[in-house]
Parts: structure tokens; sequence; C-alpha cells
């Protein structure tokens, strides 16, 4: 609980400061939380339904705000708010707690949802590869379950599966018995269950596949695993516009797609690619990553702009879609993912975790503006914070 025991003061006639009588009611608290908007979504709290358990005695209130997503990067700016509004009302103490419910937001041509448990699924893609987007899927995923979220990591690159290696799980999926028989039951790495199928390879076996049996595959691998109650399912789909992406726009309901590209005109012209065939399959963006940055030495400490920078930024910008951020070309990435470790789960507090963990609070603002848009608010749309 965050609690604040401060006291709202009003200045008189004469400028002095004192203490007013409290005219808080329950209406009253009410009204005023009305004039409090969610940052993201621009609509009031009262109207979202956001406010919980609301209490008011005297000068006293006491109220949760249950946000979208535990990983709202706005929670500070809503508390503030909050404490503007309520301050006319005389209230002398504020109880304010946050909550969180991760709501869905599915979209896309799809005609089923083989992931009826799964709240939102998002689409970690580029059009190109070697942009490090298996890297940003593992330490998205990992940065959103750090936030509070329930999170799970499905490894599509069947023709190069790599999140295995870099989530460090070797080991094959157990079994776990459901009401119509028994499921795979996806190992668990730095708190995210994860599924690939090269679990199932050998390591240097091949995936020598035409397109239905691909198509299987990812069935069988979304379908046939209990992936449990999740808020997010992050995907970390194979580079291109090829089978992998037709067939989870035609067998799944997805939230989004997160583009992830390297600064310099080559790759971002693949990107402009792979958005274009995300348009054609009604599957909205709903963010761009720029990877490698920069490169900051370990002798002068200077910044070094290896393939240019801003280059996602700026395609972001004329696609209307928002810019998660910037993630810096760092050797430890490469270390840690080579060890099995996510750069996030080893170094939190570095500024490449960092970047990570405010891209992903970016992103689950992203989806949350989605999912409102998507149960037809007017005047909603997908916008940059």
């Amino acid at each position: 609980m965050a609690l604040f025991g401060r006291r709202f003061w009003q200045r008189n006639a004469e400028g002095e400061k004192r203490s007013d009588m409290s005219s808080a009611t329950q209406e009253s608290v009410l009204a005023a939380l009305g004039t409090v908007q969610d940052p993201e979504l621009h609509k009031d709290i009262v109207t979202l339904g956001m406010v919980k358990d609301l209490a008011v005695a005297g000068g006293k209130v006491s109220l949760t705000v249950e946000l979208t997503t535990p990983a709202c990067p706005l929670k500070d700016q809503i508390k503030a708010d909050v404490e503007r509004a309520l301050a006319p009302l005389g209230v002398t103490e504020l109880a304010l707690e946050f909550g969180a419910q991760v709501r869905g937001s599915k979209a896309g041509a799809g005609t089923t949802d083989l992931l009826p448990s799964v709240k939102n699924i998002v689409l970690v893609a580029s059009g190109k590869g070697g942009v490090g987007k298996s890297t940003v899927a593992a330490n998205l995923a990992v940065a959103l379950q750090r936030h509070g979220a329930s999170v799970g990591l499905l490894d599509a690159d069947i023709y190069g599966p790599s999140v295995p290696i870099l989530m460090g799980v070797n080991e094959e999926p157990g079994k776990v018995e459901v009401d119509d028989g028994y499921k795979l039951a996806p190992p668990v790495a730095h708190g995210v269950p994860v599924m690939s199928i090269g679990f199932f390879l050998e390591r240097d076996q091949a995936v020598i596949w035409r397109g239905p049996m691909l198509g299987k595959a990812l069935q069988q691998l979304m379908s046939d695993v209990h992936w449990g109650e999740l808020d997010y399912l992050v995907v970390d789909m194979p580079p291109g516009t090829g089978d992998v992406q037709i067939t989870f726009s035609q067998q799944l309901k997805c939230s989004g797609a997160v583009l992830v590209a390297t600064p310099q005109d080559v790759a971002l012209a693949d990107v402009v690619r792979a958005k274009s065939m995300f348009d054609k399959v009604h599957i909205p963006i709903v963010g761009m990553v720029e990877n490698m940055s920069y490169f900051v030495c370990d002798g002068c400490g200077k910044q070094h702009e290896i393939f240019s920078r801003g280059g996602a930024q700026r395609a972001a910008d004329s696609f209307g879609v928002p810019f998660l951020g910037e993630i810096p070309m760092v050797s430890a990435i490469r270390e840690w993912g080579d060890k099995g470790v996510p750069i996030l789960a080893q170094e939190p507090d570095s500024p490449t975790g960092k970047a990570f963990l405010e891209a992903a609070a970016r992103l689950a603002g992203q989806l949350s503006v989605a999912s409102e848009a998507a149960e037809g608010a007017p005047g909603l749309k997908i916008v940059t914070t």
C-alpha cells in the first residue's frame, strides 16, 4: 500500500494557510476522481472502472486504482493527479493502493482463438535476420514478468530456434493432466514458461519442412501446450514474411506485433515490408524497438553509433506507430545470452536492463490502449508515450 499521510491545505483570503473542514463524501470523491484521466487511455478512471474499494470517513479517503497492467509506466502521474483532484475537498489523509487487471486485446484476421486463456499475444518480428529479434523477445518476456505480469514465451522460429539457448532450457517439456487428456507442460526459465520446437530436436538437426507441416507444428505448439492463464504470450517470430506469419494471422487472434530493427537503412527497408504484411492481415503494430543503437567504449566511455542511430525512431514516426526504445550494443548481452541468461535477469540495474524494462512498460501501455480501442471506445487510437 502507498500511504500518503499528507494534509491538503488551501489559502484563505488573507493568504494564510489553514486546514479546511472536509467536504469529502462518497459522491464528491467520485466526482473529483472523475476528472482524473488515464494518461494513455484518455478517459477518466471512474468511467474506466479503475476505482475500487473506495471508502470515505471524514477527511480520510482510501481507494484502490486498478491499473490495466502492472507494468503501467505512468503510475506516478496517476497518483499525483488523484492527490491534486482530492485536495479541494479538504481531504487530510489519503491511502492509495494500486492493483492491476490486465485487459485482453486480440485483433487480426484469424477466425479461431487457439489460446483463449491468454489475454494478449504479442508477435516480436523483423523484416530480416541478424537484428537481435530473439534477444529482444526473450528480454521483453522477462521484463513483463518482472513488472508483475504472468508471461509466456513461444519460439515460433521453426527453422532457427534460439530461445532454448537464450533462456538456458535444455530439458524436454513434461506433461500435465487436463480435462480432455494430457498437454505439454512448458519448462519455466527466469519465471517465464517457455516452448520451442528446439526442445524436440537434436542440437545439429535441421528442420526441412514444407508449409503444411510447418503449420501443423505451430498449431501443436499452441493448442497442445498447457500455458495456463497468461497476461501476455510473447512470440519470437522468424524473420521475413513467410509461412509462419501467414499461419499466425489465420489461426490466432493476436494483440499486435513489435518490429525490431537496427538503425541502418538496409534493415529499415525490410521493416517496411514486414509492416505491410501485418497491415494486410489486420494485426496492428504496437511498437518498434531499435536494437544495437550504439556502442559504449569501455576505455573512453564515448558512444559510438556503429550502425547509425535513430533510424527506427524515424521509421516509427513515419508509420505513426509507437517507438518503444533503444537497446545499446553491449558485449554482456552476447555473453549472458550464450550462458542461457537474458541480460535483464542478470543485470536488471544496468543501462541495458533498464532499457528493456522501460520498453516492456511502454509495450504494456500500448496493449492497454489497443484493448480499450478494441472495445469500441470512441476517439481512442494507439499513440506514442
